[in-house]
């Protein structure tokens, strides 16, 4: 095999899965970065009940700005990144099936980002007619076919590019699964059929969600009528919105998951219990997924019967997810845990999915839906999943490879640090928007009653909490980063051989150099171990 080119170069020009994927883990935890930065900045302007902090309409334009950047920008590319990492070397393959296409959806994402961001660039250069949208994350018509901001037509192109992106990582994922394995069905493990189905749903989603975002383009610039309000079009978009919209969050949920099946077992000292029911539970996911979009328009006028069976589909995929809690619960039972960085982030991420999993299975039921829809409860709940769910089992992942990855050691007291102020921050910030929405507080509004003040303002400093917790985590990964490499065998995490698995047999620390820095001092070497 040739030597790789060296610096920037490298890096450009890379079709390897490895280095993909590392370029996927930068951009997303950048993009994570931004979005993060919008949420603080929406949390600091509700700490008082006027738009004291800055207008109305710039708080719109974040909490919109704030949805797409994390959803699109940050949490796919982060999952992708790790499974590019990862992924051929868990079914035997020693690349991705198509490493070009791999890279090429890779390079979609920049001017995709910059597309999905350029409002906020085009008001700061006094760009004429473009502003930052402020339409909400969602794009509801009629208001994103009648805003006259121009910036709104090229978040419909970078969103489009976005999508474009993910069906190409998809097939490349499902083929790379199928065809390059090289171990039977029975020996996959529970991440790469994460994998398999979540390149599923993109598959059938997405395109949906492309189509109605050419439609609205051609909508607005073209005098197209195919969501005009005379036609019921408002309510063809949010039928096709979220017909793309849930499977979206279990394509974000489901790998997760896997990282919590994968990851979780091995810091138990025992293998993952009932085994076959999760892979068939995530496979049932996946196809009940398609069968709950309409729960998200319990309130728009639906045919009760319509209601009726989508209530039954939504309580229905609830039982899947509860056979992987419960799974993971008696993988933990009996077995000889360690608290290591990546176990806490799983623990913390399966009592995360059990808060957010509940709240979210009163919100099947279409009397509490009425009572709930369009309050800050629906916020909590969804900031659970994501965040308090998904967001942690990625930091799991994150720091299971990390030495992998890297070949460098973190330290490991950081490390628990950022465990700590992230699980406070979430319980803290996520917990005070469902007790909100069991006020009737209405979300997406500038403003609120002075009497739900303490409240708001309780949300927004464990924000802050929650916050410092990952500036904790970029300086420990950026003076990890800095450190002697790590020199280790593959049994890095002393496994047992029986869960090892396949790619850590790869691992190849990038050179040795066992001479201290300047700057070590004792125990800074300490990993999880």
């Amino acid at each position: 095999m040739s030597a790789k080119p060296a610096g920037v170069r490298r890096w450009l020009t890379t079709v390897d899965n490895e280095d993909v994927g590392l370029l996927y883990l930068a951009f997303g935890f950048g993009c994570g970065v931004v979005g993060a930065g919008d949420a603080l900045l929406l949390r600091t302007h509700l700490l008082t009940p006027g738009a004291d902090v800055w207008p109305a309409a710039t708080y719109d334009a974040l909490f919109t700005t704030h949805g797409l950047t994390m959803l699109f920008l940050f949490a796919t590319p982060v999952v992708f990144g790790l499974a590019n990492c990862v992924l051929p070397a868990l079914v035997g393959a020693d690349d991705m099936a198509f490493p070009r296409v791999n890279a090429v959806a890779f390079w979609l994402l920049v001017p995709a980002a910059a597309l999905i961001r350029s409002g906020l660039l085009a008001d700061l250069a006094g760009v004429p007619g473009a502003s930052p949208p402020a339409t909400g994350w969602t794009l509801y018509a009629p208001m994103s076919v009648e805003a006259p901001n121009r910036a709104i037509d090229l978040l419909l192109l970078g969103l489009h590019l976005s999508g474009v992106s993910t069906i190409m990582s998809a097939i490349n994922f499902i083929a790379t699964v199928v065809a390059e394995r090289r171990i039977a069905w029975a020996d996959l493990d529970i991440f790469s059929w994460t994998m398999l189905t979540t390149g599923g749903l993109a598959l059938f989603s997405f395109p949906v969600l492309g189509s109605a975002l050419l439609m609205l383009l051609l909508d607005r610039n073209f005098g197209t009528t195919f969501f005009a309000v005379e036609g019921g079009g408002p309510i063809l978009w949010q039928h096709l919105f979220w017909f793309f919209g849930h499977p979206e969050v279990y394509i974000l949920v489901l790998p997760p998951m896997g990282l919590v099946s994968l990851v979780l077992p091995r810091f138990a000292g025992r293998r993952l219990f009932g085994r076959p029911f999760v892979v068939y539970s995530t496979l049932a996911i996946g196809v009940l997924a398609y069968g709950v979009w309409a729960h998200h328009m319990f309130t728009t006028g639906l045919d009760p019967r319509v209601r009726a069976s989508f209530m039954a589909v939504t309580l229905a995929i609830a039982v899947p997810s509860a056979v992987k809690t419960f799974n993971w619960i008696a993988t933990l039972w009996n077995g000889r845990v360690r608290l290591t960085a990546p176990m806490l982030f799983c623990v913390g991420a399966v009592g995360n999915f059990v808060l957010g999993g509940v709240t979210g299975v009163f919100l099947a039921s279409i009397p509490v839906d009425r009572l709930l829809h369009g309050t800050y409860y629906v916020v909590g709940h969804f900031h659970f999943m994501l965040v308090g769910t998904s967001v942690f089992a990625l930091f799991a992942g994150v720091y299971y490879w990390f030495p992998l990855l890297t070949g460098r050691r973190y330290n490991a007291a950081l490390a628990r640090l950022h465990f700590w102020l992230t699980a406070v921050g979430t319980v803290g910030a996520f917990g005070a928007l469902i007790l909100l929405g069991f006020r009737g507080l209405p979300r997406r509004m500038a403003t609120y009653p002075p009497a739900l003040a303490p409240l708001q303002q309780f949300a927004t400093v464990w924000a802050y909490v929650l916050g410092l917790g990952q500036v904790v985590w970029v300086w420990n990964v950026a003076r990890s980063l800095r450190r002697r490499p790590l020199v280790a065998d593959a049994n890095v995490w002393d496994l047992d051989d029986r869960l090892l698995t396949p790619e850590w047999a790869r691992f190849d620390p990038p050179g040795a150099d066992d001479s201290p820095r300047e700057d070590d001092s004792p125990g800074e070497d300490e990993d999880d171990r």
